[in-house]
């Protein structure tokens, strides 16, 4: 896969990836970006912008917590409207990843 259509297809998914993370319990963003990094490859300086246009549209809520190894962490949770949205674009993942499989497929 060439590196523009790779970059491309992780910045698409990356919100519902995060939104994915954020479903299974709350994090913080460092903790999100090295998972990201590990298991997708996705860059650690994208996530922070994420991180902060999803706490702007109500996506998530925050709370600090003091850290023993250094300044207090920000933990994000999905809100009410982060839980509806992530089960929303889940629904939109499956049927574009199901259109895609077909086209290859060669089936209508």
């Amino acid at each position: 896969m060439s590196d523009s259509i790779d970059i491309q297809l992780k910045k698409g998914a990356l919100e519902l990836c995060v939104l994915a993370l954020l479903h299974r319990r709350e994090s913080y963003a460092y903790e999100i970006a090295s998972t990201l990094s590990e298991r997708v490859g996705m860059g650690e300086g994208t996530i922070y912008p994420l991180m902060r246009r999803l706490q702007t549209e109500g996506l998530v809520t925050t709370r600090l917590e003091e850290s023993a190894s250094g300044p207090p962490r920000k933990y994000y949770r999905l809100s009410p409207a982060g839980e509806a949205a992530y089960a929303a674009r889940q629904r939109e993942w499956r049927d574009f990843v199901t259109a895609v499989d077909r086209l290859m497929e060669g089936l209508s």
